[in-house]
């Protein structure tokens, strides 16, 4: 696999309150503040990959509008993921893979404060049996602690969700010697990997996550310390089932950041994840680093990324020695 790096990150100030930003004035200075950071040229990018979703704002292609941001000159290769930022990572980190570009931008975007959540989330579930009963990310995730506390796990169910929240993520990621040239430590993408359960809720065991489970032992997550890890955990309970899934330690630090539960950009929430992680590694605090995202109710899919100071290159030959 070739060498990529998290080089840079920057997230928006975020708001609990609709303010009027729109998609241009969420991502236009992150994506100026991570380019001024590198010291890159908009021409170096390669390929540009967001991720949102259209339902937030009730706006057809409103992903559309905040292409302004990255102008009309040069012309890009681009692409958008209905989903959270995070998965347009994934993306632009495939796209890389092909060796006949060096670097990429990634972005993700969302105003959860103009929007029914309930309503809105509900849309994304099964059509014949939930969707009409309109439950809403908060009745699911209760479902799941529920089920947790039944089977015997120490959780007290906590019904309140993370305020809905406005706010925007960017990285860049660069690869090999690039990478090397613009960050003086780069967060290396040594794993990285993504699986997802079925849609019926009812068919899953909610007590467990095999999805991220198989995520972690696909990116590599052991064997290794891991020293901070950011989760993408909009509700109490999930911290325990993640960590457990996960294969963390009690010596890892969870969430440094105040993660999900402080602010919560919906479609940036899990890009922003990888890119507190890669901060951890950029200034030095961290070695080695995990961050979650996770989408779809009670934790249906789950996407995990490992980082490090060393290049999965460096880590292979080293095992070696």
């Amino acid at each position: 696999m070739r060498d990529v790096a998290v080089v840079a990150f920057a997230q928006s100030e975020h708001s609990f309150s609709d303010l009027g930003w729109t998609e241009a004035d969420l991502v236009m200075p992150l994506v100026n503040e991570v380019l001024s950071v590198t010291g890159m040229d908009r021409s170096e990018i390669g390929f540009t990959c967001s991720g949102s979703n259209d339902y937030l704002v009730g706006t057809p292609f409103s992903f559309v509008a905040a292409l302004d941001t990255i102008g009309a000159w040069p012309p890009i290769a681009e692409s958008h993921v209905e989903q959270d930022g995070a998965w347009a990572l994934y993306e632009a980190w495939v796209r890389m893979q092909h060796g006949d570009i060096d670097a990429a931008l990634v972005y993700g975007f969302g105003k959860g404060t103009v929007g029914d959540q309930v309503g809105i989330s509900s849309l994304s579930y099964d059509p014949y049996y939930l969707a009409p009963l309109v439950p809403g990310h908060i009745a699911m995730a209760g479902l799941q602690a529920r089920a947790l506390k039944d089977a015997g796990f120490d959780v007290d169910p906590d019904p309140t969700p993370p305020p809905a929240t406005d706010g925007a993520a960017a990285v860049i990621l660069a690869a090999g010697d690039v990478a090397r040239r613009v960050c003086s430590r780069p967060a290396w993408i040594t794993g990285l990997d993504h699986r997802i359960e079925p849609h019926a809720v009812g068919s899953r065991d909610l007590t467990r996550s095999p999805s991220t489970r198989r995520a972690a032992a696909r990116a590599g997550v052991r064997p290794g310390v891991v020293d901070f890890a950011e989760l993408h955990t909009r509700f109490e309970h999930e911290e325990m089932l993640l960590r457990r899934e996960l294969g963390l330690d009690e010596k890892t630090v969870v969430n440094a950041s105040g993660g999900p539960r402080k602010a919560d950009p919906i479609m940036a929430t899990g890009l922003i994840r990888i890119g507190e992680a890669a901060a951890r590694i950029h200034d030095g605090s961290a070695q080695r680093a995990v961050a979650h995202a996770a989408s779809g109710p009670c934790l249906q899919h789950n996407l995990v990324c490992v980082l490090a100071a060393d290049t999965a290159s460096d880590l292979a030959s080293e095992g070696e020695r």
